[in-house]
C-alpha cells in the first residue's frame, strides 16, 4: 500500500512534468513550473512585492528571490523600487513576460483539462474538495 504523501507527490510530479511538456510544445522549453507559478501570481498592472509573491505561492522570500532572479536573466520580469516603501521591491512583468504568462495560463488550463478528462468530472471535483480540505485543515493547526 502507498501511503497518502507518496501519492500527493508522484501526482505533483506528474502533473509538473505535464506542464513542462505543454510549455515546451507552445514555444518556452527553458521554464519550469515554479517559473509559471510566479509569472501568474504577478499583478499584471501594478506588480507585486516579493515578499506578496512569496505569501501567494508559499514559499520563503529567499525562494521567490532565486526565481524572480532566473526570470529576470530571461527578460522576464524586471524589479522596481517600490513608490510605498523604499525598502521593498516590486516584481514587474515585461512585454516578453506578459506574453509567457499568457502561455503559461493556457497551459496551465490544457493540463487541468487533461487530468479532468482522465478522472472524470465527479472524480476530479470530489479530489478537488478534499486536497481544498486538507489544506483548510492544515491552515488551522
Amino acid at each position: 500500500d502507498i501511503d497518502l504523501a507518496r501519492l500527493l507527490l508522484g501526482a505533483h510530479r506528474a502533473l509538473t512534468a505535464d506542464l513542462a511538456a505543454e510549455l515546451e510544445e507552445r514555444g518556452w522549453p527553458d521554464l519550469r513550473a515554479s517559473h509559471a507559478t510566479l509569472l501568474l501570481n504577478v499583478d499584471r498592472r501594478t506588480g507585486t512585492r516579493l515578499t506578496e509573491l512569496a505569501r501567494r505561492a508559499g514559499v520563503t522570500k529567499q525562494a521567490v528571490m532565486v526565481v524572480v532572479d532566473e526570470l529576470e536573466m530571461r527578460g522576464l520580469v524586471r524589479r522596481t523600487p517600490d513608490l510605498d516603501d523604499g525598502r521593498a521591491k516590486v516584481v514587474r512583468l515585461t512585454a516578453r513576460g506578459r506574453t509567457c504568462a499568457a502561455e503559461c495560463r493556457r497551459a496551465v488550463a490544457a493540463v487541468q483539462a487533461r487530468a479532468r478528462r482522465a478522472l472524470g468530472g465527479r472524480r476530479h471535483e470530489g479530489l478537488r474538495e478534499a486536497l481544498e480540505l486538507l489544506l483548510e485543515t492544515e491552515e488551522e493547526s
